[in-house]
């Protein structure tokens, strides 16, 4: 004699969504689209001052292309399908996690954000190549600070004097 369980509504949801976490990324990518949408409809422009492109012409589109690849993705997925898992090309995934690195570069981060405006982008993005380059294992004392120093002016010098974006350069700002 065999007994047979009846599934509940919550057994039959779990099942459905057991090895579709795929599922979460569509649903990230439909609300990214609809924040990306509401957002551009929502920009003041003047139609007559701008011609037919305007400001929000680029964020429609992208709105637009993160829902039609959400209900895509989520279609695929309902339908059987999955990603690959990730072999990684020379990553040992049975290893933990290196949160010494990742936490030094977090703080580079941090601190180029804090620095940047009082020290300016070339001395603060110094710092953060030169922070980087050590979190990542650079141990040269005396190379990695001089390229990253003369990374961060060439990046400033491109971006500030070629292209005409405006950098803050703080104390050497009447130098360079």
């Amino acid at each position: 004699m065999t007994t047979t369980v009846k599934p509940t509504a919550k057994t039959t949801v779990k099942n459905v969504l057991r090895g579709r976490s795929e599922l979460g990324v569509g649903a990230l990518l439909f609300l990214l689209g609809v924040l990306v949408l509401t957002d551009a409809l929502t920009l003041d422009a003047d139609v007559s001052g701008r011609g037919p492109v305007g400001p929000a012409t680029v964020p429609l589109v992208v709105g637009c292309g993160l829902l039609v690849v959400a209900v895509l993705l989520t279609v695929d997925v309902l339908r059987g399908g999955r990603g690959q898992a990730e072999g990684g090309e020379d990553v040992d995934l049975t290893e933990p996690a290196d949160w010494r690195t990742v936490l030094l570069l977090a703080g580079v981060f941090l601190a180029f954000a804090v620095l940047i405006g009082p020290l300016g982008f070339p001395v603060a993005s110094a710092l953060l190549f030169w922070g980087a380059a050590y979190a990542l294992g650079s141990r040269h004392l005396t190379r990695a600070p001089l390229i990253a120093a003369a990374l961060s002016l060439l990046t400033y010098v491109v971006f500030d004097r070629l292209l005409g974006v405006p950098l803050p350069g703080g104390p050497l700002m009447g130098v360079i």
